[in-house]
């Protein structure tokens, strides 16, 4: 059965209200990693130097701008982008955060950051072989 010609024009606006939606959002995002990171580099002129913490929170930063990028140039989004993000914070907490936590807290986020390492491996891997080979591993 044919669908009327006014569904399709329900259909499309509807369509078109979602991407607009869509690259607006990203956009306001994407915006809001930048004025983040702006504001934490301002942060570290103003005190004159930049601990180790200040620099994984701005590769935080650079990997979230990264991934909005990525996705609208190519309207999709890598699950590796999330899962590197993942990684730094919890690399970042770790490093941050090491005298104040029990062995078992540290055993914790190294198994953590071991189990998202191999989930990027099992990806990467899985990519390869789907795409038989072309792309490098």
């Amino acid at each position: 059965m044919r669908k009327p010609e006014s569904f399709h024009f329900i259909e499309k606006t509807g369509d078109s209200m979602v991407e607009i939606f869509h690259t607006i959002g990203l956009f306001v995002i994407g915006a809001t990693v930048v004025w983040s990171g702006v504001v934490a580099y301002m942060e570290m002129i103003t005190n004159g130097h930049a601990t180790l913490k200040d620099i994984l929170l701005l590769f935080i930063y650079l990997e979230l701008g990264a991934m909005v990028g990525i996705y609208f140039k190519t309207r999709r989004l890598p699950v590796q982008f999330l899962i590197y993000i993942a990684i730094t914070a919890l690399t970042r907490m770790l490093t941050i955060d090491i005298k104040g936590m029990t062995n078992e807290a540290i055993l914790t986020v190294t198994a953590a950051i071991l189990m998202l390492t191999l989930a990027i491996l099992l990806l990467r891997y899985s990519t390869y072989k789907l795409k038989g080979g072309n792309e490098g591993f």
